[in-house]
């Protein structure tokens, strides 16, 4: 054999097999429910909608639109960790849902140390309104609502006590999160979350736009324009925090 052929086999042998792009882009659909991962070449802002229904550890029937957890925690992970990205835009619009997997999401939102805004459009309803308050900042549009109402369960019950019991406890996961991520007190939060108002049939309150900045839940009435303007002053502030004399403060 020659040396030619020789070379030539060596480097067929290191060639790699050429990945599909259609089944890359199937993969990053089924793990973060979007086609792009945030890379952010274009913007140092990262945008996660949160729309649907909250789907939990249950799956929902297809025909109902979702917004899966395990999606939206691994971009919470990857925009924490990626330098690129100095902030992070959450807008809702959901009728709520999974009580925990809400939280989860509330709770990582709430950990950040890059800034955050929140927007809700359309409806920030039920586990969605510890979701809207846990940025640092955040925004309702004027015509927009927050549905507030006790934790339910849905499926079979076994143990009426004990089941209430887990309920409350939950229940009080949910008032002491909004409380301690928004400037309204617990006792308005529970007057509205229990008392009989504009739901038919039930009880729980649904608040309107400016109604959400009155009580202290939400900061500011606002769209897009004001929410991007706002997280970009909050990423000014943080460049300034960590710098010193023009150099980077470890």
């Amino acid at each position: 054999m020659t040396e030619t052929n020789e070379t030539q086999q060596q480097s067929q042998g290191d060639e790699k097999p050429a990945v599909d792009p259609k089944s890359s882009i199937v993969n990053k659909i089924q793990e973060l429910g979007q086609t792009n991962v945030p890379d952010m070449d274009a913007s140092n802002i990262h945008c996660i909608t949160i729309v649907g229904q909250i789907e939990g550890h249950m799956q929902l029937p297809p025909q109902n639109k979702t917004t899966k957890y395990e999606h939206i925690i691994p971009q919470l992970v990857a925009a924490e960790q990626n330098a690129k990205i100095e902030g992070l835009l959450i807008i809702l619009n959901t009728v709520g849902g999974d009580v925990e997997a809400g939280l989860a999401i509330s709770e990582m939102i709430a950990s950040m140390s890059k800034p955050t805004v929140t927007l809700v459009l359309g409806g920030g309803h039920s586990i969605g309104v510890p979701i809207a308050t846990a940025s640092d900042y955040s925004y309702i549009a004027e015509t927009a609502t927050m549905t507030i109402h006790p934790v339910r369960l849905t499926g079979l019950v076994i143990g009426v006590p004990q089941t209430f019991e887990y309920l409350d406890k939950m229940q009080e996961r949910v008032i002491r999160f909004v409380t301690k991520h928004s400037t309204i007190d617990e006792e308005k939060f529970k007057e509205l979350m229990f008392s009989k108002g504009n739901l038919t049939r039930d009880i729980g309150t649904n608040v309107v736009g400016t109604d959400a900045v009155e009580y202290g839940l939400i900061n500011e009435v606002g769209g897009i324009g004001q929410a991007l303007k706002k997280l970009n002053a909050l990423i000014d502030e943080r460049r300034s925090e960590h710098t010193d004399g023009g150099e980077i403060v470890q």
